[in-house]
């Protein structure tokens, strides 16, 4: 799998819309299981998904929607090449 990186990877400290992205790349780098949640742009929940310790999952996403799961889950705006 090849990936095209469209900017520095960064966590989700805070809720983000990792730079507007549509596509991100979510690794669990810490040593517990975390719950990642999305949430649309008028702050509701569209899903949440359990990252495993060590997993990476891609998460498809409307611009402006935004991530949040805490300091370990580290993500980056990408597009499949």
């Amino acid at each position: 799998m090849k990936l095209k990186l469209n900017g520095s990877e960064g966590d989700l400290t805070s809720a983000s819309s990792v730079s507007l992205a549509r596509l991100v790349r979510v690794y669990n780098s810490g040593g517990s299981d975390l719950l990642l949640t999305q949430k649309n742009s008028s702050g509701s929940t569209i899903g949440t998904v359990t990252v495993k310790t060590k997993e990476v999952v891609f998460i498809k996403k409307e611009g402006l929607d935004t991530l949040e799961g805490g300091a370990a889950l580290k993500v980056v705006n990408i597009n499949f090449a």
